[in-house]
């Protein structure tokens, strides 16, 4: 499986909404909407800033995560930025991986 963060901003019906249903609510939808695809939530935490909240979850592909990412958005409630994680082996396979590239200007 492939891990991602879903950073969620609330719009303000989406606001208005966590103050009706409360946080849970909102974890235990997030944690259905991993499921529906297949995955699963590892975390999910309320911030202060820019984002509201910060979902580490474990899903099947790109395409599931996009799914989970399109819905939060379409609802009107949350604006969603989808980040793929990757582990540091990951980056060490990426990093031993031949390819040719000419930077630009050369």
């Amino acid at each position: 499986m492939a891990k991602y963060l879903f950073q969620v901003s609330y719009t303000a019906q989406g606001a208005k909404g966590l103050l009706e249903g409360g946080g849970s609510k909102r974890r235990a939808a997030a944690e259905q909407a991993a499921k529906s695809v297949g995955g699963k939530i590892e975390s999910f935490y309320f911030a202060f800033g820019d984002a509201d909240a910060f979902v580490v979850a474990d899903v099947p592909d790109h395409a599931s995560a996009s799914a989970v990412s399109l819905a939060v958005s379409a609802s009107g409630g949350a604006h969603c930025k989808t980040i793929v994680l990757m582990t540091p082996e990951e980056v060490d396979q990426a990093s031993k991986k031949p390819l040719t590239y000419t930077g630009p200007g050369r």
